[in-house]
Formats: C-alpha cells, sequence, structure tokens
C-alpha cells in the first residue's frame, strides 16, 4: 500500500492517476466476442459502484447512472420489424440515438422535427422512432417530475458511406439538433437530450440510483 492508502502501482495501475470524480467501471471481451454475460457483469459492476453515487433529499433520487454498450443489432433487427414495420440494413449500416424528449406532445413533435431535419440535412436518411419501454416505479418523485419520454431515432448511412464518415454525421447530428432545440425556447426544453446517436454503441440511463 502506498502512504495514502491506495495499492502500490501494478499492470496498468498507477496510484498517481487516482482521481476523485464519477465512478466508471468497464467490461469487455479481449477478442472483441459479444456476449449478454458482458453486460450482466457491467451491471453487476454498476450496481457496487453505489459508493460513488450522489443522492438528494429523496433516498430514492440520484444524479444518474446508466450504462454504455455495443449496439445490440439481433435486438432491433427483431424490433424493427414490430416498431417500424420494416427490416433494419445491416450492422454499420445505420445508427441509433437515444432521445430524451418532452412530456408535452406538442412539444416532443417539434424536437422530433428538427432531428429529422438534421437527418436530412446531413444526407442520411431517417428510418423512424420507437418508443422505449421504461418503468418509474422506483423513481423519487423528484425524478418523477423531471422525467422525460424516452425514444430511439433510426437513421441510415448514405451510400457509399464509411462507417467512420458515418459516425462523425451521426455527432453533427446530434450536436446540431441539440442547439437548434435549444433556440425553440420550448417550455420543457430541459428534458431534451441526445444521450446517444451512434452505429456503434447506445446507451441507457437515467436519474436513478445504480442499483
Amino acid at each position: 500500500m502506498t502512504r495514502s492508502g491506495l495499492p502500490n502501482a501494478v499492470g496498468l495501475y498507477d496510484p498517481k492517476l487516482e482521481k476523485d470524480s464519477c465512478g466508471v467501471a468497464i467490461v469487455a471481451n479481449v477478442k472483441g466476442e459479444r456476449s449478454h454475460s458482458i453486460v450482466a457483469d457491467g451491471l453487476t459492476a454498476l450496481i457496487r459502484m453505489s459508493h460513488r453515487s450522489a443522492t438528494g433529499p429523496e433516498e430514492n433520487t440520484g444524479d444518474g447512472a446508466g450504462i454504455l454498450l455495443a449496439l445490440p443489432h439481433e435486438f432491433f433487427a427483431e424490433i424493427g420489424k414490430e416498431a417500424l414495420g420494416f427490416e433494419l440494413p445491416e450492422p454499420g449500416l445505420y445508427g441509433v440515438g437515444m432521445i430524451f424528449l418532452p412530456q408535452d406532445r406538442s412539444e416532443r413533435a417539434r424536437c422530433k422535427a428538427v432531428v429529422e431535419r438534421y437527418i436530412a440535412a446531413q444526407g442520411q436518411r431517417f428510418l423512424g422512432w420507437r418508443r422505449v419501454p421504461t418503468n418509474n416505479e422506483l423513481l423519487g418523485s423528484g425524478a418523477r417530475e423531471g422525467e422525460p419520454v424516452v425514444q430511439q431515432v433510426f437513421a441510415r448511412a448514405a451510400k457509399g458511406l464509411s462507417p467512420a464518415a458515418f459516425e462523425r454525421q451521426l455527432l453533427l447530428i446530434r450536436k446540431q439538433a441539440y442547439h437548434a432545440i435549444r433556440e425553440l425556447n420550448l417550455e420543457e426544453v430541459d428534458l431534451y437530450s441526445a444521450v446517444s446517436f451512434s452505429s456503434r454503441v447506445i446507451v441507457y440511463k437515467g436519474q436513478l440510483l445504480p442499483e
């Protein structure tokens, strides 16, 4: 142990790089093989970081927790037929955005229109929206008051676009839509957030405790 009580340097770990900040755990397969066990282990790691999560006056409302994982193509391919009414293209040829939207139907429609407009402006093809099933039973009243409507937007890559170029386009769409929606001055504009928009990864998160 070091004088500060931290473990000694070993492998990739260096106690000099320790910082007092939010907790992050990484679980991966070094061979790049996908499996549900990676997700399960990631959630276990998340739960065990409860000591890094801040809470407010309500013991069941946290400052936020979530998980980032590789885009589950098989899942979306199956869901796509039901939610979108057509088959999704091959992995890498489409992106999925995890979007927080206002509860107000009119404001939600205006936000979605902006996202769709920038998808088209960047030369990509809008495919559709999917409402994400959520359960707020364990949320505190503070989190419920600011709870957004969670939807996923699907966009297809333009023909001939490389995976790296498509990923950059999705980032641009995400950033441009965010700033444009802020300028709308909606009543519930603070509920809007593009949590992720990628052909590779997706983020699930909320204003909740790790467990």
